[in-house]
């Protein structure tokens, strides 16, 4: 189990190989040439020849002698700090030349594929005693860490005939965190509940919240259970109570990171939308000033984030989650719910993200959901697949099709039946299609809330 804090890649240092000569396309033109204006000449001899591509080899050693080392060369990769998922950035080189003339230099850096790097080669003139940079396009297509690490540096000579080449090792780190997806969303809904504290609807709000808030003026609106009557007698005027919404309750989110997670819906895994619909929770809870922590967990619990109010509660939630691969096992459910009761003994929001899925559930989550039910108030997340739904909806043409429509209607009514025996069990359920899951998630968080049901 780790916790994953918000810290800085620990520096390494760079270490340099020795170069060794590497032949350019001048020298291989300049041998070319040579041969044709050998072959040309009346008087050619072979001792001519000879001569001609001795001198040339000459010239290339000297090339090669005077040429400027590249561990002399001061290259600097600048990797953005972080992105997310799809988010376009850049990569730059900074290269120093250290020498009295101008150089030739090329680079080669190592990418993996995933990062879908424009080129990961560059060609560029430094000045004497000056500096060049080049730069390329990167946009990832997977979460995690990306540690770029040997970069090959090709300095040629000042004839072009000759190049000397090394390797050397010099870490970066570029990290890729999921996109929030449901921001714009999750700002809505922050609006929302903000307008509700304050009392704008207050009046027909159902439960209104137990916490105090201030006394005002009696209004027409108000219930007669409100007025104050200590306030009222010392005013000479009706004064109510007003009440707010709880702050400072705790909401813990338990993540599955389990098989079931890897499956594709609308072409992005399950966990993905998962993530989505924390990073939504974790924003509006922390805005409205409840504490929201993390549980991530397969067969075992991978990661706890402890519960907090504050702003950077957000950073530390999705720092523990950027790396996450769904583990191809089935999900301890008993463990993570033993390992919550452990930490967390106040009465909480849980909410469990998972997936629905007939066998998987009955042998897991319904057996061991007992454990957290009788002392926390449940709520359980899923995406469901809009394929399926469309197969069960669909037309057979052939008897391939009438199999998929069959077996597509057998899927939905299990899970159906699954959403009603976890209700229940007291678990409210929300099953939603893609881009749905976070705001119904954050919907069912607000009703809590507001209801005053923790």
């Amino acid at each position: 189990m780790v916790t994953v804090a918000a810290t800085g890649p620990t520096p390494v240092p760079s270490r340099r190989r020795r170069s060794g000569p590497v032949p350019t396309w001048r020298l291989g033109a300049a041998a070319a040439v040579l041969s044709v204006v050998a072959a040309l000449l009346p008087l050619a001899t072979p001792w001519g020849v000879l001569v001609v591509f001795a001198a040339l080899l000459v010239a290339a050693g000297f090339d090669w002698a005077v040429a400027v080392t590249p561990d002399r060369i001061e290259v600097t990769r600048v990797l953005p700090a972080s992105l997310t998922l799809g988010q376009h950035g850049q990569v730059a080189w900074e290269v120093a030349n250290p020498s009295r003339r101008s150089l030739r230099v090329a680079l080669a850096d190592e990418y993996p594929p995933s990062l879908q790097a424009t080129s990961r080669r560059a060609r560029l003139t430094v000045p004497a005693r000056g500096r060049a940079t080049a730069t390329t396009a990167v946009c990832p297509l997977r979460r995690g860490d990306f540690s770029p690490a040997e970069l090959v540096v090709r300095v040629e000579g000042p004839l072009g005939l000759v190049a000397r080449q090394g390797k050397r090792t010099d870490r970066g780190l570029l990290r890729v965190f999921p996109p929030f997806r449901s921001k714009q969303e999750a700002e809505l809904r922050i609006d929302r509940a903000r307008i509700l504290e304050v009392g704008l609807r207050s009046a027909k709000a159902r439960g209104g919240g137990t916490e105090f808030e201030q006394l005002r003026d009696y209004s027409e609106d108000d219930e007669f259970r409100r007025i104050d009557w200590a306030a009222t007698a010392r005013a000479g005027r009706p004064i109510v109570r007003t009440y707010r919404a709880e702050r400072n309750q705790v909401v813990i989110v338990l993540l599955d990171n389990g098989r079931l997670m890897a499956g594709r819906v609308d072409e992005v895994p399950r966990l993905e939308h998962a993530m989505d619909a924390v990073m939504m929770l974790t924003a509006v809870a922390t805005r409205l000033g409840d504490r929201i922590g993390l549980v991530v967990f397969d067969r075992r619990v991978r990661a706890v984030v402890p519960p907090t109010q504050t702003r950077a509660q957000f950073g530390r939630i999705v720092q523990a989650m950027y790396r996450l691969e769904p583990e191809l096992a089935e999900s301890d459910f008993r463990g993570a719910f033993t390992e919550t009761l452990a930490r967390f003994r106040r009465r909480a929001l849980l909410v469990i993200l998972t997936e629905l899925a007939d066998q998987a559930v009955q042998e897991t989550l319904l057996r061991d959901l007992p454990l957290v039910a009788r002392s926390h108030l449940v709520l359980i997340g899923a995406v469901r697949d809009p394929d399926v739904q469309r197969w069960a909806e669909s037309e057979p043409t052939e008897a391939g099709t009438a199999y998929r429509k069959a077996a597509a209607i057998a899927a939905l009514a299990d899970r159906r039946r699954l959403v009603g025996l976890l209700g229940t069990m007291g678990a409210t359920v929300v099953d939603a299609p893609p881009g749905e899951l976070a705001p119904r998630l954050a919907d069912a968080y607000l009703r809590v809330k507001a209801t005053g049901q923790l």
